[in-house]
């Protein structure tokens, strides 16, 4: 089958929540609009995820995966997934399922005309530490960045992978993904989505790296911004 899109999920010490990515993955891949495969992207996880999804895509056709030697954290194994994908379009969703494999459809039906569609998580199902913690984040960083995106930390994207692998990723980039798009001169856009509360696993951020990473991450970016290259071919021979 000649796949058009991969849907990333990125996962570390998820063992609790597999089987129920597995049903709700599996289940989207009935009512896509494109021909989808998923990427399981294990970082290094300490639990019994691996042979989790070692499972799963023995008995799932659509289901493949990579796993890391050792923890790397989410912006490695993002770039993992974009790197080894091989489809026009690149999806990605968090393995807690916060957020809906259903929406992806939203997120594709806008990609036509955009190089990255964005979710946007609609009456947050999070704490309100949380909630407010990411609202300040998001605040900083959007200053930094002049994106005019209000939830890049939303775990549900879809990107034109020819942008998507000219992102040149370090750690915390991955919430800057809107912004690196936009310095390769594309458009992007946010589209409301639906969010739930997590319900098994542990979350892997907390307040101190919600808010003091992401604000150190704004520095690298700005001298990212100075240096990055962008170039356009005019001839070749």
């Amino acid at each position: 089958m000649k796949y058009e899109f991969t849907i990333v999920v990125p996962l570390f010490n998820e063992q609790e929540n597999l089987l129920r990515v597995e049903k709700e993955l599996s289940n989207y891949l009935k009512i896509a609009t494109k021909e989808t495969c998923i990427l399981f992207v294990d970082d290094g996880s300490q639990d019994n995820s691996l042979n989790i999804i070692k499972d799963i895509c023995d008995r799932q056709p659509h289901f493949h995966y990579i796993s890391f030697v050792e923890n790397q954290g989410l912006s490695a194994a993002i770039k993992a997934g974009f790197d080894y994908a091989a489809t026009e379009y690149i999806g990605y969703i968090d393995a807690d399922l916060q957020t809906d494999p259903e929406d992806f459809n939203l997120l594709l039906a806008k990609i036509k005309d955009y190089d990255l569609v964005t979710g946007v998580r609609s009456n947050r199902k999070d704490s309100f530490t949380k909630n407010m913690s990411s609202k300040i984040a998001n605040g900083i960083r959007r200053s930094f960045t002049h994106d005019q995106m209000d939830d890049t930390g939303c775990p549900l994207k879809v990107i034109r992978a020819d942008y998507a692998k000219r992102i040149p990723m370090f750690k915390g980039l991955h919430r800057f993904l809107p912004a690196m798009i936009l310095l390769q001169h594309g458009k992007i856009i946010q589209v409301p989505v639906r969010h739930y509360p997590r319900i098994a696993g542990k979350a892997k951020f907390h307040l101190l790296n919600r808010l003091v990473g992401p604000f150190l991450d704004c520095f690298a970016y700005l001298w990212m911004k100075k240096k990055y290259i962008n170039y356009k071919v005019n001839e070749n021979a």
